[in-house]
């Protein structure tokens, strides 16, 4: 059998089922159909220079008139979105972008629905590929190693384009397609989740930076659990660590402000502050490299946190390097040498940093690669030692921009995961690493095994702009991010002015749900919306992403948009809307800045369908789990405490004003007897109500409903008539209902065991 490609290159045109995708396409660029079953919708392009180089910047054809979102890399380590209509609006260091191909831009006489196209710069050999455009609207493929010794004139797996009618499954069967095209990494789907993500968690970092020390890590788990929100989950974030500067203040050298950068490892053991209380050991640790002493402090708290805090999963921080200055030369057997990073083009110019102002000038300590298994082998077989169950593994994309003589970009952070994944799977039989400060296809496209990703810039307290930018952020980096990890929102403080903001977006992300709270500083009102009282979370189901009606719209900048965030329980949805307007990454001032200071507020509507996958979890007996499904649901809001039932198609209206959000509870309405309709919602004093609802079965012919349900308090479902009686593992129990709106109400007790799930049966 014949299959006729469906992207195609030809007469200086890229098409996809025949609509205009490129025009102007050169001679040179070349598009390969992407071989195998169910890939005629994909397609690989390569360009030809005629000449050997390092670096090259191919033409790949003019953009114009199609909506597009780009993530690009605005500095070395992050990525955020950026939406537009033409090539110009595309910037450097674009590493992911979705366009959607209306039906007029081609005469294929579809029935008017859009095409959306995903395009996906790869690695290729030694080479690493962005996307980028130009004030002539033409979109550009730039594709480089990182040494000038590595070059080729020729590429043919460039970039990867791939279509379809759904944007969220295109973009999964483009990554799917590159991982079966590549072989060198895994899909998020194949990989092994640590087991922290189910449990609330506490991070040193914010609470007390580098000047974290052993009593302020019991005291800060203490003041937690005291109130009612013990974490289960402790980062001990940068400042445990055995560092030391061999840079003396030159008044010569411009760069003094971020010295603290060039910092080198001394030692993998623990520093002063955790060891031992004696005199003699803190005079040794301070001492040297501290590799010979008496272990002790480190093992002996993280003993504590679990015996006596009730901790499940200690992590600690490491940079990829060792440490922000990497590994000073007098570790002599890991043979480090003191190397200075080089950024590629892209990175320059978008938005400096002060890491990389630092490091360029006083030099990093680069182990290298082929002693960088035995470094982390060592290092986290010690920490393994000491009861650690994890690493945060950070600043990692310092390695790209050290790969002159080692073979280029792509070579060496391949080499460094590599050595990294196999260290953490001998010592963190979880899977204990979480991906920080990692935002380059290098890593993406090389990981095997790691499971969890930052998946935006940090969490600022005390910028106010940063917070309707890191929740978009997020949301959109997670279209690309989400295919390969799940995303982590970063931690945040309960206690805070857009505390409520950022907590409603991380109980919707699908993410780990932890704070960087002072001691003392909590607001355990929000807390208790997040965190059950055994410690565990409401997790939702997958990596949470924009709703379709938001992918090519600018919740940020537009002034008009609302951003809506969809995921899925067990048995519903849940879509968060959040007012994000007012500020954002500026290409000119190249920095994140307000650029409305009173941003008004804004009304948008919200659907069943938001949800995308929502019909899976519908009921029924078709294939897809929800054929038989009407379409029918109702909607619980969290905020306004209302239920409302939805007839198919119909929106609820929502009205937000600057920093303010509302979390709705999507619930596909299901036949209990005849004439009656049920759905259950959740814990409605929970952020994410549904992710409390573990089963849900009808027993049509008993008219009746038995739940699996998690938790304690209100939990309440919809019923289109008042039940007859609930049983509360087989129990009577009392319930409210209320006859205008169909909410029944059942107050779920504490329950005495861990993770207990209880058996609430309703009789209509």
């Amino acid at each position: 059998m014949t299959v006729t490609p469906r992207i195609t290159v030809s007469d200086g045109r890229l098409a996809v089922r025949g609509r205009t995708v490129l025009t102007g396409v050169p001679g040179n660029v070349t598009a390969a159909h992407a071989s195998g079953a169910g890939l005629v919708d994909g397609a690989f392009v390569g360009a030809d220079a005629g000449e050997a180089k390092s670096l090259h910047v191919f033409t790949f054809g003019t953009l114009r008139d199609c909506r597009f979102l780009c993530l690009f890399r605005f500095k070395l380590w992050w990525m955020t979105q950026r939406m537009g209509i033409s090539g110009r609006d595309v910037p450097l260091e674009t590493q992911f972008m979705i366009i959607e191909v209306p039906a007029a831009a081609g005469d294929d006489g579809g029935d008017g629905a859009p095409l959306y196209v995903v395009m996906l710069p790869l690695l290729e050999g030694q080479f690493r590929a962005a996307l980028q455009g130009n004030d002539q609207d033409e979109l550009q493929i730039c594709i480089e190693s990182g040494d000038k010794a590595v070059q080729m004139e020729q590429g043919t797996n460039m970039v990867y384009i791939h279509a379809g009618d759904n944007p969220f499954d295109t973009i999964t069967g483009a990554v799917k397609a590159v991982e079966k095209h590549m072989q060198t990494f895994h899909h998020r789907e194949k990989k092994k989740m640590p087991s922290f993500l189910d449990w609330f968690g506490w991070c040193t970092w914010d609470a007390f930076y580098t000047d974290v020390t052993a009593d302020g890590v019991k005291s800060g788990l203490q003041s937690l659990s005291k109130g009612g929100a013990p974490p289960r989950f402790l980062i001990i974030d940068d400042g445990w660590q055995q560092i030391g500067s061999e840079n003396k203040p030159d008044p010569n050298v411009s760069v003094q402000e971020g010295a603290q950068f060039a910092s080198r490892l001394t030692g993998i053991r623990e520093n002063a502050k955790f060891q031992a209380d004696d005199g003699a050991a803190k005079e040794d640790a301070a001492a040297g490299d501290g590799d010979d002493e008496a272990p002790g402090g480190l093992k002996r708290l993280v003993e504590e946190t679990k015996t006596r805090h009730g901790v499940r999963q200690v992590y600690v921080w490491h940079a990829m390097a060792g440490y922000w200055g990497g590994v000073t030369p007098s570790l002599a057997r890991y043979e480090p040498s003191l190397a200075y990073p080089v950024q590629c083009p892209g990175v320059t110019g978008n938005q400096p940093d002060i890491v990389m102002d630092s490091l360029s000038v006083l030099g990093l300590g680069l182990v290298p690669p082929r002693k960088v298994h035995a470094f982390y082998g060592e290092l986290h077989a010690y920490l393994a030692s000491c009861g650690v169950d994890g690493v945060k593994v950070d600043v990692q994309n310092i390695i790209e921009t050290l790969g002159a003589g080692h073979g280029g970009r792509v070579a060496i952070t391949r080499a460094y995961h590599r050595a990294l994944e196999a260290s953490v799977a001998r010592s963190f039989p979880d899977n204990g690493c979480i991906s920080c400060m990692c935002h380059n296809t290098d890593m993406l496209y090389s990981a095997r095994q790691t499971a969890v990703v930052r998946a935006s810039d940090d969490f600022y307290p005390r910028d106010p702009a940063s917070h309707t930018v890191h929740v978009a952020s997020v949301a959109y980096n997670t279209l690309f991010l989400g295919e390969f990890m799940q995303p982590d929102w970063d931690m945040f403080h309960s206690l805070h002015p857009a505390a409520e903001y950022h907590g409603a977006a991380r109980a919707i992300g699908g993410c780990p749900i932890y704070v960087s709270d002072k001691p003392g500083n909590h607001n355990f009102d929000l807390l208790r919306k997040l965190v059950l009282p055994d410690g565990s979370v409401l997790r939702a189901q997958l990596p949470g992403r924009p709703t379709r009606d938001c992918l090519f719209s600018d919740p940020a900048r537009d002034g008009a948009s609302l951003l809506k965030i969809w995921n899925m329980n067990k048995c519903g949805g849940v879509v968060g809307v959040f007012n994000c307007q007012g500020a954002g990454w500026c290409r000119v001032a190249k920095r994140t800045r307000v650029h409305d200071a009173a941003p008004g507020t804004l009304t948008g509507t919200v659907r069943a369908d938001d949800v995308d996958a929502i019909a899976r979890v519908a009921g029924g007996e078709g294939d897809d789990g929800g054929a038989r499904w009407d379409g029918e649901a109702v909607v619980y809001a969290h905020r306004a405490g209302e239920l409302v039932r939805l007839p198919r198609g119909a929106a609820l209206p929502v009205t937000l004003g600057a920093l303010q959000y509302e979390l709705f509870h999507v619930c596909p309405l299901r036949a209990v007897a005849p004439g009656v309709s049920f759905a259950p919602v959740g814990l409605l004093d929970m952020f994410n109500a549904g992710g409390a609802v573990e089963e849900c079965a009808v027993d049509a012919g008993g008219a009746s409903v038995a739940l699996r349900v998690r938790g304690c308090g209100r939990f309440g479902a919809y019923c289109s008539r008042k039940p007859a009686k609930c049983l509360l593992d087989s129990a009577d129990v009392e319930f409210s209902y209320d006859a205008d709106t169909g909410l029944v109400a059942v107050e779920l007790p504490v329950p005495e065991q861990e993770l207990y799930r209880w058996t609430l049966e309703i009789m209509v």
